[in-house]
């Protein structure tokens, strides 16, 4: 479930967003996460400033279990 969608830095500051450490320098499908208080915010590297979500953290981390199994 989609807590909130707003301007990614409406929802974190820029220095709490983070690539995840497969993604490689060239660029292409990927996406930066921030780790808040009970909450995950997801948006698109390639547009830092642009549209972004929250889900809660156990949400976040079911969908990651999914991914990783």
């Amino acid at each position: 479930m989609i807590h909130k969608h707003a301007v990614s830095t409406e929802l974190a500051p820029e220095g709490a967003w983070f690539k995840s450490s497969y993604s490689s320098g060239e660029g292409g499908a990927c996406v930066e996460i921030a780790a808040l208080t009970g909450q995950v915010g997801v948006r698109d590297s390639k547009v830092e400033a642009g549209p972004a979500f929250l889900v809660s953290s156990k949400a976040f981390n079911v969908f990651i279990g999914g991914i990783t199994a």
